[in-house]
């Protein structure tokens, strides 16, 4: 079931050899947690629409903040 909260980005339709698809129409709301998202840490999200995959264009901007996060903590 999708997560309504925001909190985490909807999950693609499916997979085809293991690479995501999505041939809903694409919404802002999607577009926006697959291009600009810092809650999601994968810098290669899945595709907002058809097959493959996004860049998540905040950590290519923010690159020293996602080595940060990805370091477990002291």
């Amino acid at each position: 079931m999708a997560d309504t909260t925001g909190k985490q980005p909807p999950e693609p339709q499916g997979s085809f050899g293991g690479i995501p698809y999505d041939w809903r129409p694409p919404t802002v709301a999607r577009l926006k947690s697959r291009w600009w998202n810092p809650d999601d840490r994968r810098l290669f999200t899945p595709r907002a629409f058809g097959w493959g995959y996004d860049l998540n264009l905040y950590w290519v901007t923010h690159p020293l903040e996602l080595l940060n996060r990805q370091q477990p903590p002291s």
